[in-house]
């Protein structure tokens, strides 16, 4: 994939998204978890890729129904504790539980089946594919025909593409995506591209939804109607971890944060707690805890 596509373009247009458009989770199987209940727990978690260190005994939960900053300096471990979350990475040791159950070894595309998704630092499109196609991906995760029912056009497999086709639209029209459904994601403007990363991940009928640093490359008007869109998602029934490198995003969006340094967490509570706590202040700053 061209590296273009990860680059911001200059004076585009923003996008205004559409917030009286219903896209509030598929109803899911299996147990469920009370608004303000523990989501994902993420226990005691190490992760060693040789003799470094990454994770240090990480140990955090998400609570249904909330808005989690996930914060610390370049190098942090933010993105990799992410991966830990998502499958990418198996931990060396401890455990990450997602409703109570250990996502153990489980594959990407099971994790994402149980109710996780997440976007990336940079974008990962399908360059070649439309807006609308692109979406439809996410929607196909929680399919149950196979190829034989979509070659021969089975009742079933024809009840499922038109009930996604609903809901990819529906996602479009939510990110103000509608009249670029049919445009190749590479010829999107950045920002649109961003959310339409943000719609695909929404398709797969999440509980959780992880976005690693959104607001790369985006200017302060952009930021802004991110932070709209990042409370109205969590508004429709969403659960958000974010991971986001500006403070005043993170500070102005998230219910509680966790901050993590040289992949051990050093802090966690409200925006206001974060703000004042010296162990913060010191890695940020680079500054010893107790200077005057």
């Amino acid at each position: 994939m061209s590296d273009a596509m990860d680059q911001p373009l200059a004076d585009e247009a923003v996008t205004e998204i559409n917030p009286d458009v219903d896209i509030a989770p598929e109803p899911v199987t299996g147990p469920q978890v009370a608004e303000g209940e523990k989501l994902l727990e993420v226990d005691d978690v190490t992760l060693r890729f040789g003799g470094v260190v990454a994770l240090d005994s990480v140990s955090f939960e998400i609570r249904k129904g909330e808005i989690l900053g996930l914060i610390g300096p370049n190098g942090a471990g933010k993105t990799t504790c992410f991966n830990v979350m998502t499958g990418v990475y198996q931990p060396t040791s401890g455990q990450v539980r997602f409703k109570g159950a250990d996502l153990g070894r489980r594959k990407k595309y099971a994790i994402t089946k149980l109710g996780i998704a997440r976007t990336f630092q940079n974008i990962r499109l399908f360059a070649n594919m439309t807006a609308l196609e692109n979406v439809m991906v996410g929607v196909d995760a929680h399919h149950s025909t196979g190829v034989g029912s979509a070659m021969f056009r089975l009742p079933k497999h024809r009840r499922e593409e038109a009930q996604g086709l609903a809901r990819a639209t529906e996602l479009l029209e939510f990110m103000g995506l509608t009249g670029k459904a049919d445009e190749l994601a590479r010829n999107l403007p950045y920002g649109d591209q961003r959310r339409l990363e943000i719609a695909r991940a929404l398709a797969t009928s999440p509980q959780l939804v992880c976005l690693d640093e959104p607001a790369a490359g985006f200017n302060p008007a952009e930021k802004a109607r991110l932070m709209d869109l990042i409370r109205l998602i969590r508004d429709q029934g969403y659960t958000v971890l974010l991971i986001e490198h500006d403070m005043r995003l993170v500070m102005g969006v998230t219910d509680r944060i966790v901050v993590l340094e040289f992949g051990r967490k050093i802090a966690e509570g409200s925006p206001a707690e974060i703000r004042d706590n010296p162990a913060v202040i010191a890695a940020y700053l680079g500054v010893a805890e107790d200077a005057s």
